[in-house]
């Protein structure tokens, strides 16, 4: 990894409004060993957006496996629904949330919409290639992948369902962990997650999900927050 930018660690360390583990922790699948992936969301002070080079939209690390975005890029990724972005706002595993940070947290159901079918569906579709692609050349899948996949595929069916993105997978754990181990024939793998898939579009009929997000709400939210730093409060 690239060591960040010194204003950028800066940006980080005093700035950051949210933090969460994210990944197989957060999931409910994290083995011995498994790392501890670390997301968070730093509001950049507004005076840094008046000169010519603004702050970065994202700054990688300090620490390993630590990632972080502006909390503006944050917001623009989480309404077009991308996975890991509104996986991270729904971790169960919060580190910190300030005022700012509560604050986007309450606005969790703002950015759900049924543009989740697309990118969550979209995205399984292609590492569902990526792995294809794998058997065809090696003889297998990378299984810890496969694992994923089929966790975000029924992730998005139950957001569908329900109009909640639950992260942690239950009881779906040791059904999943046996496919990370190999133990379920890549056939049958690819059978689950045909039916997932099938299942995410029933869903899709059915959904309480609004048909887009509340684009004007997340907006007076990041205003607010712009205007408040620019204040001086933060």
């Amino acid at each position: 990894m690239t060591p960040p930018d010194p204003d950028a660690v800066t940006l980080v360390r005093d700035h950051t409004v949210y933090a969460c583990v994210t990944g197989s922790r957060a999931f409910g699948l994290a083995a011995e060993g498994s790392d501890t992936d670390r997301r968070g969301v730093f509001l950049a002070p507004t005076p840094l957006f008046w000169r010519f080079t603004k702050p970065p939209t994202h700054v990688e690390g300090p620490a390993e496996e630590q990632f972080s975005w502006e909390l503006e890029r944050f917001c623009e990724l989480a309404l077009r629904a991308n996975p890991h972005v509104l996986e991270c706002l729904h971790s169960p595993l919060v580190e910190h949330a300030d005022a700012t940070g509560r604050e986007l947290l309450a606005l969790r159901g703002a950015f759900l919409s049924r543009l989740a079918y697309d990118s969550f569906t979209g995205y399984a579709l292609s590492q569902r290639r990526r792995l294809e692609a794998d058997v065809r050349t090696h003889g297998a899948p990378r299984w810890k992948h496969a694992m994923h996949l089929l966790r975000l595929l029924a992730a998005a069916r139950d957001l569908l369902r329900t109009g909640t993105l639950t992260v942690e997978v239950g009881d779906a754990r040791e059904p999943l962990l046996a496919v990370k181990r190999g133990e379920v024939p890549w056939a049958e793998v690819e059978a689950r997650m045909a039916r997932r898939a099938a299942e995410c579009e029933r869903a899709l009929s059915r959904t309480p999900l609004p048909a887009a997000p509340d684009r004007r709400r997340v907006e007076d939210f990041l205003v607010r927050a712009r205007r408040a730093s620019a204040l001086g409060a933060r």
